[in-house]
């Protein structure tokens, strides 16, 4: 027991900067959880047993549907605030308060305005769980651990999502309640005790603070030569963006590097939006519907979201294992490729059930898990690490805040208008369109998208510059 105590710990041991990321993402979790919590909910709130005494109507459960992905816009700003301000720390025990509140919120009153508010306050842990974690995340780890452990942010949300599904089948609503508010509670009182961002203490020019959060992430002691060359590093990089001014998109799109780098991290972010995974997850009860008629799979709407929630931790779990050995760009490229080519099937496979050709009914569901498990296993995750490492501390949470607004926007116009556009013009329009998006990503990663996996800011940036560039830099 001693030497396998001793092993763990040994000098240079990872354990705590898995501990660190481990409690990081514990907020994800809990996003997940209010994201699933209205797969169940919703059928429960709009019955005839609803604990509310009368049925919720559609009108009123599309509000609090939506309202997270309108509100996530301004509240990536606010959390990348709160992080560059008052650290990542404070903005993740900020992230743990605001979950706590949404369930207390419901626990104390069944009033539809109630509901709203707490779903408000779901947009800006959403927005938290883009920005500050995986923030957060990279600028605790080492180079050769960073990917994997931001991997981790798709593998508990969608550990989130599916533990609400499958609480909600199992237990009352105020008990689901009590048991999804003591998780937040207990994460407020233990990250007490983690450390704060090294490169937020240097910026506020904390150095002993910095080497003191080093020495316990790194399990080194405070003279090793490696804690001093990391606080350099970490040094020169703040260093590099000094005198850039205080306008920081200003500089962004103004900056030849930056903004391929923005380019870059924006794409991808998109990328995860509009590769069919939302409309795919909206539709899944039509196409297991149309299924079953052939292939006797019958599902409620809530074993559904249970299968796809499995499909979802599948492809998380795969991401944080193979991430650091087989690179960013390889499996942000073989999930565009796969996620492309399972969107084009399925809307093939539309257009000949619409045109009365038989198609075989297992082809919609194997497309369906084939793109939710790529939307896991690479889109998602994958998104955010590169967004996370093509930047410094200065410019990291403001571009992560940047793209997930976007996107959030993108997110809130697709789920309006999918179901209105497809009926007009066919819903093989719309999964052609997925395909086509996925597939020109795919393309994009080949001849622009840098690898980031274990290398430096100046290296990345070296590959974003042109042969020009390159050759004009200084011997």
């Amino acid at each position: 027991m001693k030497r396998i105590f001793y092993n763990v710990f040994r000098e240079g041991s990872q354990v705590n900067q898995i501990i660190c990321a481990f409690l990081i993402c514990i907020p994800i979790y809990g996003y997940g959880t209010c994201i699933g919590w209205m797969s169940p909910m919703t059928l429960l709130l709009q019955s005839e047993k609803s604990p509310k005494g009368a049925p919720l109507t559609d009108n009123e459960i599309s509000w609090m549907a939506s309202l997270p992905y309108l509100i996530c816009v301004p509240g990536t700003y606010l959390v990348a605030w709160l992080g560059d301000k008052y650290g990542r720390k404070n903005a993740l025990l900020f992230m743990s308060a605001i979950n706590a509140i949404i369930w207390i919120l419901k626990l104390c009153s069944m009033n539809i305005w109630v509901f709203i508010v707490a779903r408000i306050l779901v947009g800006i842990v959403m927005a938290g769980s883009c920005v500050t974690c995986p923030t957060y995340i990279k600028e605790i780890s080492d180079d050769n651990i960073r990917g994997a452990l931001g991997c981790w942010g798709a593998l508990f949300f969608t550990t989130g999502s599916l533990s609400a599904y499958i609480i909600g089948d199992m237990l009352s609503y105020e008990v689901i309640l009590i048991v999804f508010l003591a998780v937040p509670l207990i994460h407020f009182l233990v990250f007490l005790i983690m450390p704060e961002s090294p490169s937020f203490l240097i910026k506020k020019e904390k150095d002993q603070e910095a080497t003191k959060a080093l020495v316990w992430l790194r399990c080194r002691k405070s003279n090793d030569a490696l804690i001093q060359e990391e606080i350099n590093t970490i040094k020169r990089e703040q260093k590099n963006d000094e005198g850039k001014g205080k306008y920081l998109m200003k500089n962004i799109l103004t900056d030849k590097i930056l903004f391929r780098a923005f380019q870059i991290s924006l794409v991808a972010a998109l990328a995860r939006e509009l590769c069919g995974a939302v409309p795919v997850l909206n539709f899944a009860g039509d196409i297991f519907s149309l299924a079953s008629d052939v292939t006797g799979l019958v599902l409620s709407p809530n074993q559904q979201a249970m299968v796809l929630g499995v499909v979802q931790l599948c492809g998380a779990t795969m991401a944080s294992g193979i991430v650091e050995r087989c690179g960013r760009r390889p499996l942000l490229f073989i999930t565009c490729i796969i996620s492309g080519i399972s969107m084009c099937i399925l809307a093939t496979w539309f257009l000949l059930n619409e045109i009365n050709i038989a198609v075989p009914a297992w082809i919609p569901v194997l497309t369906l898990c084939a793109c939710i498990f790529c939307d896991a296993a690479g889109l998602m995750p994958i998104s955010v690490i590169i967004a996370g490492e093509t930047f410094s501390f200065k410019y990291r949470g403001t571009v992560l805040a940047t793209t997930m607004a976007i996107a959030s926007v993108a997110d809130f116009f697709q789920l309006l208008f999918f179901k209105p556009l497809s009926k007009s013009i066919g819903i093989y329009a719309a999964f052609y369109f997925f395909g086509a998006m996925c597939l020109i990503t795919a393309l994009y990663v080949i001849f622009v998208v840098p690898e980031t996996r274990n290398r430096q800011l100046e290296e990345i940036y070296y590959d974003l510059r042109t042969k020009k560039e390159k050759r004009e830099l200084p011997k």
